[in-house]
């Protein structure tokens, strides 16, 4: 891997700071840079997973397609972050339950399975940093269960909706897209927007949402 050096590893990942110069020698040797073009998809339902993915820049979607067709967002993997369900499944060696999808162009190394395994057992430093992956991780989906479960689907598009940007700025984001990110169907996100432009709280158009009441909005899903 010759075009990345351990200390541009450790700038991304912090925990191999303190790690032994021949773990960093090891994870140089063994892993490779991949490029991947932005709506790629890179993880599919029953897949095996060969590799473990340290992102260096852009993001992953990691979502569940239901048996009606219906999305809901798992959690992303962005700069200097990994996906825990592709760890888990190296390790216990069982098939990814979920899709993966490339949202912006993906710069990764990617550490083999079998190196991977390998390095869990031997090196605290990777075991440390897997049960940290899993905690961090585990405690994003738990929120989003207890969001689709317990939440109005309302009072969460009104924080979805007022988190995407300042108060009078537009956002290119289709219904769609929204329902995918929040697991519900694309009817009801247009029948909830719809409510909110008539109290005055956005402005629709198409393909695109303008914050008009930010506070409001903010408000509306807090109360819900």
């Amino acid at each position: 891997m010759s075009t990345l050096t351990a200390i541009d590893l450790e700038k991304h990942f912090s925990f191999l700071r303190n790690a032994d110069q021949e773990i960093k020698k090891q994870l140089l040797n063994h892993a490779q840079i991949k490029e991947i073009p932005a709506g790629a998809s890179i993880c599919w339902e029953g897949d095996t997973c060969t590799q473990l993915a340290l992102v260096l820049a852009g993001a992953v979607r990691v979502y569940k397609v239901g048996e009606s067709g219906r999305e809901i967002t798992l959690y992303r993997i962005e700069e200097d972050e990994s996906c825990i369900l592709t760890a888990s499944c190296i390790l216990s060696q069982t098939r990814f339950p979920a899709f993966a999808v490339t949202e912006s162009p993906v710069r990764a190394v990617l550490i083999p399975a079998s190196i991977l395994r390998e390095w869990v057992k031997r090196y605290e430093v990777w075991r440390d940093y897997v049960f940290e992956l899993m905690s961090k991780r585990l405690a994003t989906v738990i929120a989003t269960v207890e969001e689709v479960a317990f939440r109005r689907v309302d009072a969460r598009i009104a924080e979805f909706v007022a988190n995407l940007a300042e108060e009078n700025q537009e956002v290119k984001i289709t219904h769609q897209e929204i329902a995918f990110e929040l697991g519900t169907a694309r009817e009801v996100v247009s029948r909830i927007l719809k409510d909110f432009e008539r109290e005055n709280l956005i402005a629709l158009s198409r393909g695109s949402i303008v914050i008009q009441n930010k506070p409001a909005l903010l408000e509306k899903a807090r109360l819900l």
